[in-house]
């Protein structure tokens, strides 16, 4: 099954930092046209499509997270050089002289920088450059970055997505490629004309990376009784990992979320989802991510009495750094296996 490569480059390389996901939010809604029975917006931009189902006796729902870390204009300086917050957690040694556009009245264009190699001592040499010591050279004056950058706008990464062998590569696949996938499953149940086991509501959700703000709201709101997070994990499969260390490996399909810092996933969904992936011959592998934690939290536990939740986890490689990997069958095996899950609910065992 190919993915859509074009639109998933769409997806990862539009803007939205966390609190800042109108751009994404509005290409979201776009491509839900024709694939929802109705679109929903709360009030804190959680996208919200309902597909009805065979059954309105339960509900399902699963979550994407639009948002991408970022950072957000803090102070600008009598040189015109921005300083900035960051909005989500990043490995700060992967910045130095990456570009980024801080988006105010229009989006500017400007650089990472820092002290240089050249005259920094033996000690700093020997250290990682701290966040703290990043500032935004947009090569303006101040008085010309007035004009255009005020303190509190966004500043996101700049990358386009590559295709890299097998594999794709771009910034904010963390998770972007879950909100692909998403759109996808609602695609493939339209291609399929085969309505979800109950009524499924697909959200698109916002804040994930400063505390899963935006899936907490969209929980609430639905009352889910079956749910699935949808995220990128960890593929730490590269030279110098170990087998214990490495989480999920690249081409080897879908990962079925066992736990996470945030989340012991529902056994009888665990069970359910390796059996839906082995009778429909899709290819899977098990997630046990020891730090980090994704919407499948929320989906949880914001609900009364709560829902009997699972994950579908996308395995990437450098995650949370300026460019992020993702394998082309990895992504395809989670639009099945999603696809596959929601439609088959009504088959599963669910007594304790």
């Amino acid at each position: 099954m190919p993915i859509n490569v074009p639109l998933l480059a769409r997806i990862c390389e539009s803007p939205g930092a966390p609190g800042f996901e109108k751009q994404i939010r509005q290409l979201v809604i776009a491509e839900l046209k024709g694939l929802a029975d109705s679109i929903n917006i709360d009030n804190m931009g959680n996208v919200i499509a309902l597909k009805k189902g065979r059954s309105s006796k339960k509900k399902t729902m699963a979550a994407a997270h639009m948002d991408e870390i970022g950072f957000i204009v803090t102070h600008i300086d009598d040189k015109g050089f921005l300083r900035f917050n960051p909005i989500g957690g990043f490995d700060p040694k992967t910045l130095t002289a990456q570009r980024v556009l801080v988006h105010g009245k229009k989006d500017i264009l400007g650089v990472m920088g820092s002290k240089p190699v050249h005259i920094m001592s033996p000690e700093e040499r020997g250290k990682n450059v701290a966040l703290k010591d990043y500032f935004v050279d947009t090569g303006m004056s101040k008085k010309n970055v007035e004009k255009l950058i005020s303190v509190g706008d966004s500043i996101t990464r700049l990358s386009e997505l590559k295709e890299l062998g097998d594999c794709v590569n771009a910034k904010s696949l963390d998770n972007r490629v879950s909100v692909f996938v998403l759109l996808e499953t609602l695609r493939e149940l339209k291609k399929s004309k085969k309505k979800p086991a109950y009524d499924f509501y697909a959200a698109f959700t916002v804040q994930e990376e400063v505390g899963l703000r935006g899936a907490h709201v969209a929980a609430h709101e639905v009352e889910p009784d079956f749910a699935f997070g949808l995220d990128t994990t960890i593929a730490y499969d590269v030279p110098g990992s170990q087998p214990q260390e490495r989480c999920t490996a690249l081409g080897e399909g879908a990962a079925i979320k066992l736990m996470d810092s945030s989340v012991i996933c529902d056994y009888r969904m665990i069970a359910y989802m390796k059996e839906v992936a082995k009778r429909n011959k899709i290819k899977w592998q098990t997630e046990i991510l020891a730090a980090g934690g994704t919407d499948t939290a929320s989906l949880q536990r914001m609900v009364p009495g709560g829902s009997i939740s699972g994950a579908v986890s996308i395995p990437t490689r450098h995650i949370h750094q300026s460019i992020e990997t993702s394998h082309k069958e990895d992504i395809a095996a989670c639009i099945k296996l999603l696809t596959a899950c929601v439609s088959e609910l009504d088959q599963g065992d669910w007594e304790f």
